[in-house]
């Protein structure tokens, strides 16, 4: 079992930046690949990016994130974050880190049902 709790989120203008974090603690953190997705109101949770645990800790990122986003994780620290930069109203969302057991290091997710644990969320609220 892996519990995890996100932190960081708020109330920031646009062009602002935030830093989320999500800790974990449980089972062997260093072994699961990791995700970062959000869900505005009425729409459906989507991928915002990944990480796997290779040593080289390949990302994926949707397109809405590219170039504003950046993921990286501590696995001393058990923990996972989410640099996010240039912000836009359109990044308003609850956002969810989520942990998949990945068998294999070079392992990333990019869907909602490969993600085995997940977090409560944090909100992210950018104003025009």
């Amino acid at each position: 079992q892996v519990q995890l709790v996100e932190s960081g989120g708020g109330l920031v203008q646009t062009g602002g930046s935030l830093r989320l974090s999500c800790a974990a603690s449980g089972r062997i953190f260093s072994w699961y690949a990791l995700g970062w997705f959000r869900q505005a109101p009425g729409k459906e949770r989507e991928f915002v990016s990944a990480i796997n645990w290779s040593a080289g800790a390949s990302t994926s990122y949707a397109d809405s994130a590219k170039g504003r986003f950046t993921i990286s994780r501590d696995n001393a620290k058990n923990t996972v974050y989410l640099r996010m930069n240039s912000l836009k109203p359109e990044d308003t969302a609850v956002y969810y880190c989520a942990a998949a057991r990945a068998y294999s290091s070079s392992n990333l997710y990019t869907q909602t049902n490969d993600y085995d644990y997940w977090g409560q969320g944090t909100q992210v609220t950018v104003s025009a």
